[in-house]
């Protein structure tokens, strides 16, 4: 008897990771344009993100392009703030896909220059087929849009700056 609880939990040990799993979760990821997953079934906990620095960090593959944006980024990054610490940011209050218009080929909800009020509606994030408005927080004037239309966005990522 005691042989049998050893082989069980080998059989659990092998089933903790479940390729297939892995494999469906990473599916969902990008159909679903989210940035991370986590699953939790009796007692295991499986996380699958993606990380959307990669896809910036690719077109430095070339020595000869990298070496030509080094500069000129060094001075840009020492030039202005970064924006996640200016007082006026909108962040994102959860992991979706942002659409800066109510639907596609419409007029994007507010333009670089707009004046907004506390409450009216900046841009839409998608998230589990839910369209959810995101409002601003406060009213003042749209000085910089932060992020790409259609594209995914991440909790506490700054997407717009309201001065």
């Amino acid at each position: 008897m005691a042989s049998k609880p050893k082989e069980k939990s080998a059989s659990e040990a092998k089933s903790a990771v479940d390729k297939d799993l892995i494999r469906e979760l990473s599916a969902l990821l990008e159909e679903t344009g989210l940035g991370e997953i986590e699953i939790e079934q009796s007692g295991l906990r499986v996380r699958v993100a993606r990380s959307s620095q990669l896809i910036a960090a690719a077109p430095m593959t070339a020595p000869i392009a990298s070496a030509a944006l080094v500069a000129p980024a060094g001075i840009t990054s020492a030039a202005v703030p970064d924006p996640a610490k200016h007082p006026g940011v909108v962040a994102s209050p959860m992991v979706g896909t942002a659409y800066l218009a109510p639907e596609p080929g419409a007029r994007p909800f507010v333009d670089v220059g707009t004046k907004v009020k506390a409450g009216q509606t900046l841009l839409i994030i998608e998230a589990m087929k839910t369209m959810n408005q995101i409002p601003a927080p406060r009213a003042g004037t749209l000085i910089q849009i932060l992020i790409e239309d259609g594209r995914p966005v991440e909790f506490g990522e700054p997407m717009m700056i309201i001065e």
